[in-house]
């Protein structure tokens, strides 16, 4: 029997207005939970209780805070297996990677921890006697955070926990296709003791929510907006909190390109591309996007990754496979369509197209009649092309080749995204020339271009994001802000930039000239 999911709003469930099957993409028959959808104005009155709870949250001291945080990592940890089966049966992620997502969870809570006791501000001298100065963080008040279904649980956690750490109050809207999940982090935050409206989970499709959102920011009631999704939608994201003069947290798509050098060790090459391109089904902001490899090795790489491709497992992601099905049907829908990009001077050089079914078959396939689809290696790309340029969330990886670095660089920037990137070479110049003249915020050599570590900074640039970064302490950047005092003990009034001591320097002084003997 399927789940029931209603959104909580203040610690009570709320009424919806539509419903939404949540399935299984692996066996798109079975409902994993059955979503009470909210409107607008749910989300807005949702906002409005975050305000008020948000003003008693603050007022816990922060190590409190901090040691409650320290509950949630405990309890998801407690409950990684079965938070990571649901993740497995919502969105048909293979159970290794979903556990590993669990586990990002917990490195984040483990990180973060402590920043309770590590919110700093600063004394700062002044130019004035009798006088100091001081910086406090303050929290910002209420964020909203929408998020997609690729990463349920981890890339939620990175907002969430710092947000919820800094003293703000958190409405959340996960993606429909992925409630059961989000519902379950939902209940492991709210058993940590966090107080009633303090974290509020809103189910809504994407209209509802944007004009929820647009409500609650002309109603003063966010004050913070961290959006993970499509460049396309982060876009008008970004138009509408700047309209209120504030800056939203954008973690959006990426072309994340990988540069094969001369010297570059080929399996290892191949062996990161694999990953990077298809696991997860290619369904990763960070995927691989495009293979940049030198034309002398060009053939000799190729060979490989479709060797390599052509032994990994797809299918059920219950078992130890590269990669299972596609999320949801509508990211099907628009994987085909990314297909229909392929041209006649491109070369399909990894096989079948499409779905994988009993009329277009894979070896060693033992999926059923879920959203699988053949992997897909295209030869041949050239700049402009769309399967160059713009994002394809799927798995579909792009080769094309490059004579010097300069070129390679050049060709990574081109398509104007700026996520992540990889370059595989044995030379430190090469290495450190490419992470020089790349866009993209995230550099890796001779690794994946798939992969954060919960205390490195994560996020875009250009088409990508808005410059802002999630995880480590930087992330503390977007859920608070500065607040600069200063506490004259004087007893006068004292004018900065005028009432200030100047000792006077002989400036045209000079050394009497000596003669050597």
């Amino acid at each position: 029997m399927s789940r029931q999911i209603m959104s909580v709003v203040g610690g009570k469930e709320t009424a919806s207005t539509a419903t939404y099957d949540s399935t299984n993409p692996a066996r798109p028959a079975e409902v994993v939970a059955r979503v009470g959808l909210t409107d607008a104005a749910t989300f807005a009155a949702a906002c409005r209780t975050a305000a008020e709870a948000q003003r008693e949250w603050a007022k816990v001291p922060a190590p409190v805070r901090g040691r409650v945080i320290a509950s949630i990592g405990r309890l998801v940890e407690a409950n990684a297996e079965a938070l990571a089966r649901l993740v497995t049966e919502e969105i048909g992620k293979p159970y290794a990677e979903a556990l590993g997502e669990v586990r990002e969870i917990v490195d984040t809570c483990d990180f973060f921890l402590g920043e309770g006791r590590r919110l700093y501000g600063q004394t700062v001298p002044s130019e004035m006697p009798d006088k100091n100065l001081f910086t406090f963080r303050n929290p910002v008040g209420v964020a909203a955070v929408i998020t997609a279904g690729n990463f349920p649980v981890a890339v939620p956690s990175w907002y969430l926990v710092p947000a919820l750490l800094c003293g703000n109050a958190v409405v959340w809207k996960p993606a429909e296709y992925a409630a059961a999940s989000a519902h379950a982090m939902f209940q492991l935050f709210a058993a940590a003791g966090l107080p009633d409206g303090v974290l509020n989970v809103v189910f809504a499709e994407g209209a509802e929510t944007f004009a929820g959102l647009e409500r609650a920011l002309g109603e003063g009631t966010v004050h913070k907006v961290g959006f993970t999704g499509s460049s396309e939608v982060g876009r008008r994201v970004g138009e509408l909190t700047g309209r209120h003069l504030q800056s939203a947290c954008l973690e959006l798509g990426g072309k994340n390109p990988m540069v094969i050098m001369p010297d570059a060790d080929l399996d290892l090459a191949a062996e990161g591309a694999l990953f990077s391109g298809f696991g997860t089904a290619g369904q990763r902001c960070t995927s691989l996007g495009t293979a940049i490899v030198h034309e002398s090795v060009h053939e000799a790489f190729v060979e490989r990754l479709v060797r390599a491709l052509a032994s990994a497992t797809i299918g059920d992601p219950a078992g130890d496979v590269l990669a299972g099905p596609l999320l949801d049907r509508k990211f099907a829908d628009r994987y085909e369509e990314y297909l229909t990009w392929i041209q006649p001077h491109h070369t399909v050089v990894s096989g079948p197209v499409g779905r994988i079914t009993k009329d277009n078959p894979r070896g060693g396939f033992d999926g059923g009649e879920g959203l699988y689809y053949h992997p897909v290696v295209v030869d041949g790309v050239r700049p402009g092309d769309r399967l160059f340029m713009e994002e394809t969330f799927g798995p579909i990886v792009g080769v094309t080749t490059f004579r010097t670095l300069d070129e390679a660089v050049e060709l990574a920037n081109l398509p104007g995204y700026g996520l992540s990137s990889s370059i595989y070479t044995g030379d430190a110049r090469s290495a450190f020339r490419f992470r020089e003249g790349v866009s993209a915020g995230m550099v890796s050599v001779n690794n994946s271009t798939s992969g954060a570590e919960a205390h490195l900074p994560f996020g875009g640039n250009g088409r990508s994001g808005n410059g802002s970064r999630q995880s480590g302490m930087w992330v503390l950047d977007q859920f608070t802000r500065w607040q600069a005092m200063n506490w004259d003990h004087s007893g006068r009034l004292q004018k900065a930039q005028m009432d200030v001591a100047e000792i006077v320097p002989d400036l045209g002084f000079r050394l009497a000239e000596t003669r050597l003997p």
